[in-house]
C-alpha cells in the first residue's frame, strides 16, 4: 500500500488500541495489541508520518534507530542482587531499565502524556547479538526485566533485504504476532503531501515531466545509484535557501541528494531551463495579466516539455497565493475564536496567558509542526497589540468601562478580516489571469487538463476554491476532467472486453 493509506492504517490501530471500556480498561488488552511493522523501501517517509500521527493522536513519541544500540543500552547493564530461595541464599543477575525504556518515562514526566508511540527503525537490521534481545521485545515487549508502558503502543520498520544487506528475516513464530503493513513509493500520493511541504516547484514540474525520476534503486558496475523521497525534500530546502543566496544548484551539487548520475544530470539540465523559461515568458506578469501576442505564439511552436514546465511554475506561482490566503483565512478564524472566549470572560490579559500557557504545553509534547507554531504565536502577538493599543488610548486613560475597550478590540479585529479579503482578492485575481492565459495559450487541451489536476492536488488551492466561487474553475473542471473520466471509464470496458475474450478462449481451448 502507499504511504497515505500506511498512516491511516496506523491512526486506525492507535485508537483502537486506546479505546477504553467505562471502567477505564482497554479495550483490546496489552497482550493483543500487536507490534506494527512497517515494511517498505528507505527514505519514502515512514519516519515522518509517525511523527504527523502521534502529533495528530495528541500522544507522545519516542524514537530510536535501534542500528545505534548495543545489547548493554537496549537490555540495561548487569548487577549481581541476592535473593532467597527455598532457605538458601543465591546471587543472582538481574539488569538496570534500559535506555530505550527509561526514555519513554521521562517523555511521560516531561510531557504529561500517559500515552504514545515507541517507534523502532530499522528493526530488521540489528547485530546478531542484539537480535534475540529484538525478538523478545517484539513477542514479549519487553527489554530485559521491565516492560514497555501500558498506553504505549509499539511501531517497528524496517527495509526488505533487496535495500539492505544487514537485513535478518523474522521468523514465523515473531511475524505472527505483529501487524505487519508493506509500504511501496507512489508519486501521486507523495505530489499532495509535497504541496503541504512547499516543495520547489521546479522539482514538482520536473517530476511531472519525469514521474519515473521520483524513486529508483538499482545496482550498478559503480555500486548502487538510488533516488528517493527524501532527497527529493532535501534538495528542496538547498534549492530555496541557494536561490535566496545567488547560488546555483548544478549536477554535482545535484548528485550529492539525488546519488544517480543520470537523474541529477537531466534534473540540472532541466532547472537551467526552468529558470530560463521564467524570464523568457514573464511569469510574475503573466499571474497579474500582463502578456502579449509574441508569448502566445512563442508557446504554440514550443516542445511538450515547454508548455507542461510552463503550466508547473504557474501552479508554483498561485500556491504562493493560495498559501497565503490560507495563513490569513487561519489566522483570522482563530482571532474570532479567541475574541469570543475574551468577550465572556471580559480579560484579554488572561486570554492571552492562557494562549502563551497552551503554546509552551504543545511545544514541549512536540504536539506542533512549525506552521501550527507560527500560526499560534502569530495570533498571541496580534491579541497583544490590540491590548497595548487600548492601553494608549485616551478612553483607557480615562478609566472606560469593559464596553469601550471591547468595541475597540473588535474595530482592531476589523483590519484583519479586511486583510483577509485582500488576500483573497489577490488569489483569485491571480487565478482568473492565469486561466485567462492558458485560454488564450492553448484552450481545452491536455495542458488544460493539467493545470486543473493540480488544483485538484494541492490541499491550499483545493481550500480557497472551496471558500471561493471561480467560475473559470467550474467551467473547465467540469468539462476537462469529465472527459477524462469518459476516457477512463471507455478504457476499463475495454479491458474489460479483452478478458471476457482471453477467458473465451481458454475455456474452448480446454
Amino acid at each position: 500500500m502507499h504511504i497515505k493509506r500506511a498512516k491511516q492504517e496506523i491512526r486506525d490501530s492507535i485508537e483502537a488500541y486506546l479505546q477504553k471500556d467505562a471502567d477505564g480498561h482497554y479495550l483490546i488488552p496489552s497482550i493483543r495489541q500487536r507490534p506494527i511493522l512497517l515494511m517498505g523501501p528507505p527514505g519514502i517517509g515512514k519516519t515522518q508520518i509517525m511523527e504527523q500521527v502521534a502529533r495528530e493522536c495528541g500522544i507522545g513519541l519516542v524514537s530510536y534507530t535501534i542500528t545505534h544500540h548495543t545489547r548493554q543500552s537496549a537490555v540495561g547493564l548487569p548487577f549481581i542482587r541476592e535473593r532467597s530461595y527455598g532457605g538458601e541464599v543465591c546471587s543472582v543477575t538481574e539488569y538496570t531499565m534500559s535506555e530505550i525504556i527509561a526514555s519513554v518515562y521521562e517523555k511521560m514526566e516531561e510531557t504529561g502524556l500517559k500515552e504514545g508511540i515507541l517507534f523502532l527503525d530499522e528493526i530488521n537490521c540489528v547485530s546478531e547479538t542484539l537480535a534475540p534481545t529484538m525478538l523478545q521485545f517484539l513477542q514479549c515487549k519487553m527489554f530485559g526485566n521491565h516492560k514497555v508502558p501500558e498506553g504505549w503502543i509499539i511501531v517497528a520498520a524496517g527495509n526488505p533485504p533487496e535495500y539492505n544487506k544487514s537485513v535478518r528475516e523474522f521468523d514465523i513464530v515473531t511475524l505472527d504476532r505483529l501487524k505487519r503493513i508493506d509500504i511501496e513509493e507512489n508519486y501521486d500520493v507523495w505530489r499532495e503531501y509535497a504541496y503541504e511541504a512547499q516543495i520547489d516547484p521546479a522539482i514538482l514540474a520536473y517530476l511531472e515531466i519525469r514521474k519515473d525520476h521520483f524513486y529508483r534503486v538499482e545496482n550498478t558496475v559503480d555500486g548502487k545509484q538510488f533516488v528517493t523521497a527524501r532527497g527529493w525534500e532535501d534538495l528542496s530546502e538547498l534549492l530555496r535557501v541557494y536561490r535566496m543566496l545567488g547560488k546555483k544548484v548544478d549536477r554535482e551539487v545535484a548528485h550529492q541528494y539525488l546519488q544517480n548520475w543520470e537523474i541529477a544530470k537531466e534534473f540540472a539540465n532541466y532547472l537551467e531551463l526552468y529558470e530560463k523559461y521564467k524570464k523568457d515568458y514573464g511569469l510574475e506578469k503573466i499571474v497579474q495579466g500582463i502578456y502579449g501576442e509574441d508569448v502566445l505564439e512563442k508557446l504554440k511552436f514550443a516542445a511538450f516539455d515547454e508548455r507542461f514546465s510552463i503550466v508547473g511554475m504557474l501552479n508554483g506561482k498561485l500556491a504562493e497565493y493560495f498559501r497565503a490566503y490560507q495563513e490569513e483565512d487561519a489566522r483570522t478564524e482563530r482571532l474570532f475564536a479567541e475574541l469570543k472566549v475574551y468577550k465572556e470572560e471580559h480579560s484579554l490579559s488572561a486570554v492571552i496567558e492562557r494562549l502563551r500557557a497552551e503554546l509552551a504545553s504543545k511545544k514541549k509534547a512536540g504536539l506542533l509542526t512549525g506552521a501550527m507554531e507560527k500560526l499560534e504565536t502569530s495570533v498571541i502577538t496580534e491579541l497583544e497589540s490590540y491590548e497595548q493599543r487600548w492601553k494608549l488610548t485616551e478612553a483607557a486613560a480615562k478609566g472606560a468601562g469593559w464596553d469601550e475597550e471591547f468595541a475597540f478590540v473588535k474595530e482592531a479585529f476589523s483590519g484583519q478580516v479586511e486583510k483577509r479579503q485582500t488576500v483573497t482578492d489577490q488569489a483569485m485575481e491571480a487565478l482568473e489571469n492565469t486561466f485567462r492565459f492558458l485560454e488564450d495559450a492553448f484552450g481545452e487541451s491536455q495542458e488544460m487538463a493539467a493545470f486543473l489536476a493540480e488544483l485538484n492536488t494541492n490541499g491550499d488551492s483545493i481550500r480557497f476554491l472551496r471558500d471561493n466561487d471561480c467560475p473559470y474553475f467550474y467551467k473547465y473542471n467540469k468539462g476537462l476532467l469529465f472527459d477524462e473520466r469518459q476516457k477512463e471509464i471507455l478504457t476499463e470496458m475495454e479491458n474489460f472486453e479483452k478478458s471476457i475474450d482471453t477467458s473465451a478462449l481458454s475455456s474452448y481451448n480446454e
